[in-house]
């Protein structure tokens, strides 16, 4: 059997403009950031054997870490499109929409639909590419939207949508 796998499929270009400003603002902070990792690495690489330094080995991994994500990010916001004008139709669901749907139960959750750098799913943050903001893509205040997750289909109505 072989590890092999698929590549992931890209992630919608979109992003509000609150999130694009999060993620210069990271990217900005990881380049002070890398800073203090190179000046401790070769502090800790002045020390003599490598092998055995765990400080070494630690910031090696760490600068390594932030490169990583600093390469990420430097590829990614050229290539983002920044969405922060409203819709002309504000009673249909669009990307950056807030919307309220009410369960079966009575319950009522807030989404916000954003791109997918932007995900937080504790604040409401969805990702424009996940199933629930695809179903509700498109839909109109009080519309029933149905879409399944894992073994069960779940149904919710659109109660509110704000921008």
């Amino acid at each position: 059997m072989s590890r092999w796998r698929p590549p992931r499929p890209k992630s919608s270009p979109y992003v509000t403009a609150q999130g694009y400003q999060v993620l210069e603002a990271e990217l900005k902070q990881l380049w002070e950031r890398r800073k203090h990792v190179t000046a401790a690495l070769s502090a800790a690489a002045a020390e003599g054997d490598r092998s055995e330094n765990a400080e070494y080995i630690y910031r090696k991994k760490e600068l390594r870490e932030i490169d990583r994500r600093i390469h990420y990010l430097q590829k990614r916001l050229p290539s983002l499109t920044v969405v922060s004008e409203k819709p002309s139709n504000q009673n249909q669901v669009f990307f950056g929409a807030w919307v309220t749907l009410e369960t079966m139960d009575g319950d009522e959750v807030t989404y916000r639909i954003v791109g997918a750098d932007e995900i937080d799913t504790s604040g409401g943050l969805i990702s424009l590419d996940s199933p629930l903001a695809r179903a509700l893509l498109k839909k109109n205040l009080d519309d029933e939207v149905v879409f399944r997750q894992a073994e069960r289909e779940l149904r919710y109505y659109i109660v509110d949508i704000k921008y």
